[in-house]
């Protein structure tokens, strides 16, 4: 196996500490957003032998196995973060695969550079993504009932989002939605940004779950998602809980520490609360405009110690171990890839002792034994 050296990501919206406090360094102050943990040729975890993405590509079969490579071609297909949120991140959606793959060929076909900052496609692949909180962990994760959106915009007392409360009183559900977000995303900019002024002040004195919204324009202030924001679901996990998020769902993380996997893709459409490119007719072709329940994941037991949470895609399946002082060791010998992650403890994969933040890629095939004490994450496919 590999023990691996990653990169760590400053993105502004990053915590200072979290990280840090994770792998037991100095914070230097800057944002420490996420870590990388995985081949995506951005940034490839590093090991003895190379970056990971080159020791793949020279025996992928070897390194993957050939159930993996026969699935889904040469390449590991999941990329494995530690998220550390200490501020919003953009609110977003991703594509499924064929929505992917049209939407890369077309702008491919038109020649939009690949780092162009108003590309929607970086590659032909689909997003799924899964956040295993290690903290209380807060977020937006899917629309809720439009009645309750309403009900919550309406309390703002804001003259000027009277005609949303309106809208989204009407019938169906889907379409009332729709309506709404359109009208966010198109109004008169400097107008929204009166209204969200407005709206954001409210929130302040309502506080209570009002409270977020304010917090949200004091980080994007006069942005058209903070309004947007109160259409979606409010979800915080607890440690050891998560949160799945498939193709066409509106989401965005608030703040917290967790465990991220996701397809090996870059594929993201904003709808707000950024500074960067929205592209609001390719938005809406996107995305689903139908209340749904955020479905908090709780891990499934199996006798090994093993628990598991249960996503319904193939690209990657995380689970974890939490393994008390004295536990038998566990062999996690496996035909597809694995990356394991310490979050806790000093536990050993094999002979390699894990600190809290280190990590190890095993390949496929080889054996692989679980001891010491800690809790240990395992990324890997199905296939």
């Amino acid at each position: 196996m590999d023990r691996l050296v990653n990169t760590v990501r400053p993105y502004a919206w990053g915590s200072t500490t979290a990280i840090p406090e994770l792998l037991g360094t100095t914070p230097t102050g800057e944002p420490q957003a996420e870590m990388w943990m995985g081949a995506h040729p951005g940034a490839p975890s590093r090991t003895e032998r190379g970056p990971l993405n080159e020791v793949i590509d020279a025996d992928p079969v070897r390194e993957l196995g050939a159930p993996a490579v026969g699935k889904f071609g040469p390449h590991l297909p999941f990329l494995l973060k530690v998220l550390a949120a200490g501020a919003p991140l953009s609110l977003q959606v991703h594509p499924d695969l064929a929505q992917a793959k049209a939407g890369f060929a077309a702008e491919q076909a038109a020649g939009v550079p690949i780092d162009a900052p108003h590309r929607n496609y970086k590659d032909a692949n689909h997003k799924p993504e899964l956040i295993c909180a290690l903290t209380p962990f807060n977020g937006l994760c899917g629309f809720r009932d439009p009645i309750e959106a309403a009900d919550t915009i309406a309390a703002l007392g804001v003259d000027s989002l009277k005609p949303y409360v309106d809208l989204l009183h009407a019938h169906p559900e889907e379409a009332a939605l729709r309506e709404v977000m359109t009208a966010l995303l198109t109004a008169d900019r400097e107008d929204m940004a009166h209204t969200v002024t407005e709206a954001a002040a409210a929130a302040e004195r309502l506080g209570g779950a009002h409270a977020p919204y304010a917090a949200l324009a004091h980080h994007h202030p006069g942005d058209a998602g903070v309004i947007a924001a109160m259409l979606l679901n409010p979800v915080q996990l607890q440690p050891g809980e998560a949160l799945f998020l498939g193709a066409g769902v509106p989401h965005a993380y608030l703040d917290g520490l967790g465990v991220e996997i996701m397809a090996n893709s870059d594929n993201v459409l904003r709808c707000g609360l950024t500074p960067k490119h929205v592209d609001v007719p390719e938005l809406l072709r996107i995305v689903r405009f139908e209340p749904t329940e955020p479905g908090v994941l709780r891990p499934e037991a199996s006798p090994s110690g093993e628990e598991v949470y249960e996503t319904p895609i193939d690209e990657f399946r995380l689970s974890r171990f939490v393994r008390a002082e004295g536990a038998t060791p566990t062999d996690v010998t496996a035909t597809t890839p694995q990356i394991l992650l310490a979050v806790a403890g000093r536990p050993k994969a094999g002979e390699v002792t894990l600190a809290a933040g280190e990590s190890v890629f095993v390949p496929a095939g080889e054996t692989t034994e679980l001891s010491g004490t800690g809790t240990v994450f395992r990324a890997t496919v199905v296939a």
